[in-house]
């Protein structure tokens, strides 16, 4: 089956207002906003976005969350601790939430954009329509990436460790925020017309 894309049949795609032009026309007579055929770097935003998520995903899961001091005493506890902990204290509602948001969305999130950078370098064409509704899929959940962090935060204030003298994030909530932030910009700048591009 050959496909043909908007530069093969000259036309150009609005990504603000979604309206479809000829390719000659430079601005959108619907929103004005300036049409390009394709976004130049869009594949290089991406990708380095991407990577960026992955690096600092190993750190978020591995370094600990906070740090509890208890009468001089510190405590370091990591996601999985806290999941732990909720789970066994019968908070399983909790502890499942904490868990999608923060450990199973950006792992999803992760692998869609690495499926999306592959089809788009190695012109997967006949892939594109699923991995289009991939897109659209993590670009939803995108709009609610800041709740992942907000789960965190309540997984800290939530967690009670009797005398509690002092609690503050530890370096994996930093290193988990740049995982939420890179993703959201890894989604926001990728250009789902190269899905289509032959080459």
């Amino acid at each position: 089956m050959k496909y043909k894309n908007d530069k093969d049949l000259g036309l150009v795609l609005c990504m603000h207002c979604m309206k479809v032009l000829e390719s000659k026309q430079k601005v959108c007579p619907k929103c004005n906003s300036k049409l390009k055929q394709r976004d130049e770097y869009s594949y290089l935003k991406t990708f380095s976005f991407t990577l960026v998520a992955i690096i600092f995903l190993f750190p978020a899961n591995l370094l600990p969350m906070m740090e509890v001091t208890t009468l001089g005493v510190v405590e370091k506890s990591t996601i999985f601790d806290g999941i732990l902990y909720f789970f066994q204290t019968k908070s399983y509602f909790i502890a499942i939430v904490i868990f999608v948001a923060s450990i199973a969305v950006p792992i999803f999130k992760l692998v869609v954009l690495l499926y999306l950078l592959y089809i788009t370098k190695y012109n997967k064409i006949s892939l594109a329509r699923n991995a289009t509704k991939y897109y659209r899929i993590i670009k939803f959940i995108g709009k609610w990436s800041m709740l992942d962090i907000f789960v965190v935060a309540l997984m800290i204030v939530m967690v009670q460790f009797g005398n509690l003298t002092n609690i503050s994030a530890g370096l994996a909530a930093i290193a988990f925020t740049v995982v939420v932030i890179s993703t959201m910009l890894a989604t926001q700048s990728f250009d789902t017309r190269l899905l289509w591009d032959k080459d």
